[in-house]
């Protein structure tokens, strides 16, 4: 397994092949955590225009201490310049012949050696495995700061020396623990949500907003990626609850949508198929699925609905028509789409997908569809990455209470360069 040496052409391959790598060499989960999204921050702008970098692994003795390390260098062979390697989770060195450089301990090997990839407790784990692990970590972590914070503030309340140095002490660890929690855990939230499909004939774009900034991983997610026949599947999942455990409830839905979309089976039967293979697992996962499936060229659509708000398409001429079909969701009774809904998106068509942290109103729900209605159209020639943040911001002027939202738009080009 060392030394170690990839190429890659995508962030998500960087980051799975990373995360794998250091599980297997036993690196401490946070430090994991760390290396990993400062190798992602500089190979972001280099795979971000097309470009390939490189990742090696070996081991090597620390010149300065003679101890042994091991050392992770990143290539950028077709960099026009050296990327930046400011505000980096974890500091890198700039060498000759490598973009950055990470030195880390070498972790001391268990009895046997090292264990090969896939025989540690019978199987290696997933990528999701592992970003669960760094997330429970931070929690963890954060918890700790948090109690700590507790019996400062306790302390503080029964000295009567020191008070305002010991108060100032307190803000401003305070401030680092909300500034740290957050920032982890965004960006261990922004790993699970896959960016756009880049297909020519189609805009994409999202916007995700948590119920509150205490808890901003939920049950609201989406998947999008290109089928082999060249149409781009998206799968919307509102998983029943909040936080970490209903964000795995919905990444199980994500995850067998898109096993089951691959293998071909056809869209009118993936919802009842997907509770078929995740109730004997999880008996209390609920949650409303849309899917959809969209030709890039000629702009043909199919929708599946299990129980989920209908998605809404703005014409390019002005009108707006909500596509409803009737279905119910993971967990409910009789689950499954009850038929497939067939449109077509014309040039300058704009579909929006959400869930139903959007539409929640003061009075009721037909309101906040009405409301939608109006919203879209005020905002459908932004562009395509500014519509679904703007159609957000418009919506939560008036809501009921706050919820996970999920706005995702597809906005069919005038020119199809498929």
């Amino acid at each position: 397994m060392i030394p170690h040496s990839t190429t890659h052409h995508s962030l998500p391959g960087l980051r799975s092949t990373l995360r794998r790598l250091a599980h297997q060499l036993r690196l401490p989960v946070e430090l994991r955590a760390r290396l990993a999204l400062a190798v992602t921050q500089v190979a972001a702008g280099e795979l971000g225009a097309g470009r390939s970098v490189s990742l090696h692994v070996r081991r090597e003795t620390d010149p300065d201490n003679g101890r042994a390390v091991l050392t992770v260098r990143l290539r950028t062979p077709l960099a026009p310049r050296p990327p930046s390697l400011g505000d980096l989770p974890l500091p890198a060195h700039r060498m000759p012949g490598a973009a950055a450089v990470w030195r880390l301990p070498q972790p001391p090997d268990p009895p046997g050696g090292l264990p090969r990839p896939g025989r540690e407790n019978g199987a290696e784990p997933g990528v999701t495995d592992l970003l669960e692990e760094e997330l429970r970590s931070a929690l963890a972590r954060a918890d700790a700061l948090a109690e700590d914070h507790k019996r400062l503030k306790h302390e503080l309340a029964e000295t009567n020396s020191g008070v305002l140095a010991l108060y100032v002490q307190l803000e401003e660890r305070d401030e680092q623990l909300r500034r740290a929690h957050g920032q982890m855990l965004r960006e261990l939230e922004d790993a699970l949500r896959p960016a756009p499909v880049r297909v020519p004939g189609l805009e994409m774009a999202v916007h995700y907003e948590p119920a509150g900034t205490d808890a901003p991983t939920g049950g609201d997610l989406y998947d999008w990626f290109l089928l082999p026949d060249g149409r781009v599947h998206i799968t919307l999942v509102d998983a029943l609850g909040h936080g970490v455990t209903s964000t795995r409830s919905a990444l199980n839905v994500t995850h067998a949508v898109r096993t089951l979309a691959l293998e071909g089976h056809p869209l009118d039967s993936i919802v009842e198929r997907t509770d078929e293979i995740l109730l004997p697992f999880d008996r209390d996962l609920m949650a409303t699925v849309l899917l959809a499936r969209i030709n890039p060229v000629g702009g043909a659509v199919k929708l599946a609905n299990g129980s989920h708000p209908p998605a809404l398409v703005v014409r390019a001429d002005g009108g707006t028509e909500f596509l409803e079909v009737r279905g119910r969701g993971i967990g409910y009774p009789l689950p499954g789409s009850e038929r497939l809904l067939y449109d077509e998106l014309a040039p300058g068509d704009l579909l929006v997908m959400y869930t139903d942290g959007l539409t929640e109103s003061r009075r009721d729900p037909r309101e906040g569809e009405r409301r939608l209605q109006e919203v879209a159209l005020r905002h459908r020639h932004l562009p395509i990455d500014k519509i679904p943040g703007a159609i957000a911001a418009d919506m939560h002027t008036v809501i009921l209470h706050p919820d996970d939202t999920v706005a995702l738009t597809v906005r069919r080009t005038r020119e199809d360069s498929a």
